[in-house]
């Protein structure tokens, strides 16, 4: 018999790659943090020993998911400022609350709430657009979590940085400083069209052909930044973004709710990726992005939760039938995005657009074993006629009972592994009654 770490038996193995294909009564094998073998249960009983088993008969094995759009240590904000118009939210409630909190505690504590969460939703990588990301960086390894950290770009100072060549300075010494890591990457992170002037972007795309690293930023996310983009320069972001050679292959174009069809075919010659993050764009009703138009097109496009400051959550088993019920009355077709291509955005297109589909987003031998655990027994799965249309369209992230990253056991049986659940609950409050009390008294002034 073949010596594995890990055996998993599952009631239901859903690799993604191929799309839409479910294996029953079959089992993943583990070696060295990787995917040994999937194959019939009986066959993994007969071919191989585990120093450990793991029975979920009655579960659906999937690949880890991937949020591809964070700011995680904006947890500490949730529910601070709801329903008000983007601008409104950003430049009366949102930055105003950075400028007086934001800290490398701030960003440690934020950052392992928002983790813990993303863990117990099946979550086991997301791409993060925050300040002081050296500090989500060790996070991130502490816990386990594969991360891509954005190295953020803007014009203006804030508590990280003070113009944008500091930005870029410390960006690139992060990167220097993650470079060995086989949880941490780095993408470069220009927040957006309208916080970025010309010369840093001509710089961010340099350094980003130079360190071979994707391009992280908001896009076309609202009217309000075409108009500005057209008032400023005198033509749509995109546009501009083009000329300045920011569209390409390495770029995740964010929200993406402002398009012409000659803006989504440009795009698509461009090859570049698109980030859907359907909840935060309905809440501060940004738009709808055409995802079917833009699917169509065969633009690659990921999913992503945003911040829970305008979420309100980090569930993207939330975000895969928002997704896929918004995509079909935005296109007026039943059939636009069904299940399976929801799951594939939740995964491997997140995974592709982040320069990892070799190594995560889908259960393919060889690959890391990041691997999520979804109970499907419970009354509120059944009857059960499609294992995929059921996750997608019935199943919450309640049900997510265990998750693994490179075949370490983060989540088991519901309980984290590598954080401290009490601790982070208490950190939180602590943060809660400063915020809440600064913000009565400003209101009060």
């Amino acid at each position: 018999m073949k010596t594995v770490d890990l055996l998993i038996h599952g009631g239901w193995v859903i690799p993604v790659e191929p799309e839409g294909v479910v294996l029953e009564h079959h089992s993943i094998a583990v070696k060295d943090g990787h995917i040994a073998a999937i194959l019939p249960r009986s066959e993994a009983e007969a071919q191989y020993h585990a120093a450990t088993v793991v029975d979920r008969s009655h579960h659906a094995l999937i690949p880890g998911l991937v949020n591809a759009h964070t700011h995680a240590a904006m947890s500490l904000m949730r529910g601070l400022a709801d329903d008000v118009p983007l601008m409104t939210w950003l430049t009366e409630h949102i930055w105003p609350t950075e400028g007086e909190w934001v800290s490398p505690a701030f960003v440690h504590d934020g950052t392992r709430l928002a983790m813990a969460e993303m863990l117990r939703g099946g979550i086991t990588c997301f791409n993060e657009m925050y300040f002081y990301p050296d500090e989500v960086a060790r996070q991130a390894e502490h816990a386990g979590m594969r991360a891509v950290v954005g190295l953020i770009v803007i014009d203006f100072p804030t508590a990280w940085a003070q113009n944008a060549d500091e930005y870029l300075h410390k960006g690139l010494a992060l990167h220097d400083q993650v470079r060995g890591s086989s949880l941490v990457t780095t993408a470069l992170a220009p927040h957006g069209p309208y916080t970025v002037s010309d010369e840093p972007l001509q710089k961010v795309v340099m350094y980003a052909e130079e360190l071979d690293i994707p391009i992280h930023m908001h896009v076309h996310e609202t009217a309000d930044e075409i108009r500005q983009g057209l008032e400023q320069y005198g033509k749509r972001p995109l546009a501009r973004l083009a000329e300045l050679g920011v569209t390409s292959p390495r770029l995740l174009a964010v929200h993406m709710t402002q398009l012409t069809d000659e803006e989504i075919a440009a795009y698509a010659a461009a090859s570049g990726h698109v980030v859907h993050c359907p909840e935060s764009n309905l809440k501060l009703a940004s738009g709808f992005c055409p995802v079917q138009k833009l699917l169509d097109a065969g633009i690659n496009v990921a999913l992503g939760t945003d911040g829970a400051a305008s979420n309100n959550d980090l569930d993207m088993f939330g975000e895969m039938r928002t997704a896929a019920l918004l995509a079909k009355a935005v296109a007026g077709d039943a059939t636009a995005l069904p299940a399976e291509k929801a799951l594939s955005m939740a995964t491997i297109n997140g995974a592709r657009a982040l320069g990892l589909d070799s190594v995560c987003g889908s259960l393919v031998v060889g690959k890391a074993a990041d691997i999520v655990a979804v109970k499907m027994s419970d009354l509120e799965a059944h009857p059960r006629y499609h294992a995929i249309s059921q996750l997608v369209y019935a199943t919450g992230r309640d049900k997510v009972s265990d998750v693994w990253v490179a075949g370490r056991h983060l989540l088991k049986e519901r309980q984290l592994t590598t954080l401290d659940e009490a601790a982070i609950l208490e950190s939180t409050r602590q943060w809660q009654e400063q915020i809440a009390l600064a913000q009565f008294e400003v209101k009060n002034s």
